[in-house]
């Protein structure tokens, strides 16, 4: 736990929340902030900054959590599709430093486009370009 993390504070139950889902491990409440009615953040119960922080499998119950989530937000607010993302690093958008999901419920014409609208004009990558980037992943992401 980190103490000036207001993650962490609401967590620990010193910041009130509208709790949505919680077991040892993750925590899910209504964001207070909302981009729209259900907007729902999930995170660890444990202060990690990144998504890479986590452990691989504080990360997979992160990722079940909000998968097990998606439907019943839509549900509660007759939502025609969802948003499901991370903010990973302030150049990112992370506002807080603990990692966290967003399900953000989506509705027909509420103004909001599909995640390639954050970005502008697309890099203009030739073959070698490429070649080069899947091999640095390849080989910086082991086995």
């Amino acid at each position: 736990m980190s103490e000036d993390c207001i993650f962490c504070q609401i967590v620990a139950g010193e910041i009130p929340s509208r709790t949505v889902y919680e077991d040892d491990d993750v925590f899910a409440f209504l964001d207070a902030n909302p981009l729209a009615p259900g907007h729902t953040l999930v995170i660890p119960k444990s202060h990690h900054e990144h998504v890479q922080d986590m452990p691989n499998d504080l990360a997979s119950d992160v990722f079940a959590v909000m998968h097990r989530l998606v439907d019943p937000i839509e549900s509660a607010v007759d939502a025609d599709g969802t948003t499901v993302a991370f903010n990973n690093g302030e150049a990112a958008g992370q506002e807080v430093p603990h990692a966290h999901g967003h399900v953000v419920p989506r509705f027909e014409d509420d103004g909001g486009g599909p995640i390639h609208s954050i970005f502008g004009q697309r890099p203009d990558l030739d073959d070698d370009e490429l070649d080069d980037i899947a091999a640095s992943i390849t080989e910086n992401a082991g086995d």
